[in-house]
């Protein structure tokens, strides 16, 4: 709780308990969705040996409630279980960004949890700060500086395309993955001059590629070939043919993303060799002997120049390592 007192400003006033039923949630919680499995597993627990720790709590001067800081899905059980109190640990109420940090500081994103709502908090966050340095943002929230950049993507998207990302029932949400990996599509500096481009109606067009049987995107990771087609036909200076693909590969669903592909901007046959090229040398490398060439400098320095380029070549293709 150290970390937590100090971005407050105050200590614990210390642990009570109090009526279940008088506790409020917090509205600046980057955790909005609390889907059901999860909390079946933390309810039978609760059931079984009770709230072991206690949740953080503030009380609001402006409608005297109490608000939670920590603690919302123990809170959320404690209400289907029918407990008539809570235990509690009151502090001092925070400013709204004292609140956000705080928040963002204690629920840790962990990989279960949804990014939208994280995207959203932090919106207000920045708005409240007016701070959008994405190394600020980590150093303020402890967020990884990856999310941070994923959650500013979100954040481009009209709010229609946000709510799909909010549904309550986790069978309609769609995963925040498909419009991170559609921002680069749509963000493209020559897409957004063509003359047929309309921003939501492509994306419209996308998702109906993604949802509706056959479908012709697959995996979100399709727009990466997407976005590999135009990049290419940029260098080989073939935007006018790719514009005209495009337009037909968005307007007919059936069309395959294949057809984005020009003769002239070819790179499959050079990305297959790169691929058998890989195969090789990592076959090679698992079968050196560590200890038959520990003193081979040179080989180990090698190894490790070639790890830290793989590192930012998969930092340049936003692949997660």
């Amino acid at each position: 709780m150290e970390k937590n007192q100090d971005m407050l400003g105050a200590e614990g006033i210390g642990v009570k308990n109090v009526p279940t039923l008088e506790l409020k949630p917090n509205p600046h919680n980057p955790r909005m969705l609390f889907d059901r499995k999860p909390l079946e597993i933390l309810r039978e627990s609760i059931k079984r040996v009770g709230i072991l720790v206690p949740l953080t709590v503030y009380r609001e001067r402006r409608t005297g409630h109490l608000v939670i800081l920590d603690g919302q899905r123990r809170w959320i059980c404690a209400q289907n279980l029918k407990l008539e109190t809570v235990p509690v640990n009151e502090v001092a109420e925070p400013s709204l960004a004292q609140n956000i940090v705080t928040m963002f500081q204690i629920h840790k994103l962990r990989e279960d949890w949804e990014l939208m709502p994280t995207a959203l908090k932090l919106e207000v966050l920045m708005r409240e700060l007016k701070e959008t340095n994405a190394a600020r943002l980590v150093e303020l929230t402890g967020l990884e500086e990856a999310v941070v950049v994923r959650c500013k993507k979100l954040l481009y998207y009209p709010k229609g395309y946000q709510d799909m990302m909010l549904d309550a029932d986790p069978d309609k949400r769609l995963k925040a993955d498909f419009f991170i990996e559609l921002y680069s599509v749509i963000t493209d500096r020559d897409l957004k001059k063509m003359s047929w481009f309309r921003r939501d109606r492509f994306i419209d067009q996308m998702l109906e590629k993604y949802l509706i049987a056959p479908k012709i995107i697959k995996s979100v990771t399709d727009f990466r070939l997407i976005k590999q087609h135009m990049t290419n036909a940029r260098k080989a200076g073939k935007q006018h043919q790719l514009s005209s693909r495009l337009q037909r590969f968005a307007e007919k669903r059936e069309v395959p993303i294949e057809t984005l592909e020009l003769s002239e901007a070819k790179v499959h046959a050079t990305a297959s060799k790169l691929v058998r090229d890989v195969v090789r040398i990592k076959t090679a490398i698992g079968q050196i002997d560590v200890e038959s060439y520990y003193g081979e400098g040179e080989l180990w320095d090698a190894l490790v120049e070639l790890m830290h380029l793989l590192q930012q070549k998969l930092r340049e293709a936003d692949k997660r390592i």
